[in-house]
């Protein structure tokens, strides 16, 4: 099996953007309009990427095994976990679909919610057509609606906007951003969703900011947090290090 050379500042992107790396996981910081799986696009996903990164940086002949138990969209930035071992994708597969990770992002809001911290519960239908998401209405009960739930809670204002951490319970199509816009506090730059204008990358500010679980091999206690994109901004720069002190003990002891 052949991978493509990688350029030297591809390269070292790719190995920046490493999180956590033992023998069965990779984890990583997905950018802005990256790709987790093969689309009718034809851009190469992230999956592809490591994998060439793997072969060039190891010197390994022959094929790399780099699998994907769960998915990010295209405009969303943050954590992506890779398994390196089938083994690894089998036991993540389960766990995702288990509910054994849990998962927070950070959302930068155009409004404030009316209050600090909340649980979201809602029946969501997936429109094929337009890819979106929408919360069924009272009396207006669909067979194909499924129940997402979502806590959020306020952490900080900036100057025009509101950061939000998001802890997500349910893993529905555009959940975060279909919830949020229902209660009016669509995320910056989400033109599908309501907010007023686009970001300059095509994206929207929501970050898939930290998981934890127990390693499905080592059987160990995993928190692994991405930083937020540099466009952000307004945002203190201590704020990513306090908002870990507050929930790192809540999340490892979920994830026991």
């Amino acid at each position: 099996m052949t991978y493509r050379k990688l350029a030297a500042e591809e390269f070292s992107d790719l190995a920046s953007r490493i999180l956590y790396e033992d023998n069965h996981l990779l984890i990583i910081n997905k950018r802005v309009g990256e790709i987790v799986q093969g689309d009718k696009t034809g851009d190469e996903p992230v999956s592809e990427k490591y994998k060439a990164f793997i072969a060039q940086r190891d010197s390994k002949p022959g094929q790399v095994f780099v699998g994907l138990p769960h998915r990010l969209d295209r405009p969303v930035s943050g954590i992506v976990v890779l398994a390196k071992t089938s083994k690894a994708l089998e036991r993540l597969g389960a766990m995702f679909r288990d509910s054994q990770i849990h998962k927070f992002y950070w959302a930068l809001v155009c409004r404030e919610p009316e209050s600090a911290e909340g649980l979201l519960e809602d029946m969501l239908w997936r429109d094929e057509k337009q890819n979106k998401s929408f919360v069924c209405r009272p009396g207006a009960a669909r067979k194909d609606a499924k129940k997402a739930m979502l806590r959020y809670r306020r952490i900080c204002r900036t100057e025009r906007y509101c950061l939000l951490e998001v802890e997500l319970m349910t893993g529905r199509h555009h959940q975060i951003r279909c919830q949020l816009s229902n209660i009016g506090c669509q995320i910056k730059g989400d033109l599908k969703y309501g907010a007023p204008r686009s970001n300059p990358d095509g994206g929207i500010c929501l970050h898939a900011r930290r998981v934890s679980f127990v390693h499905p091999v080592k059987k160990i206690p995993l928190v692994i947090e991405a930083p937020v994109p540099g466009s952000w901004k307004g945002i203190p720069e201590n704020l990513q290090q306090d908002a870990t002190a507050r929930q790192a003990m809540d999340t490892a002891a979920r994830s026991l």
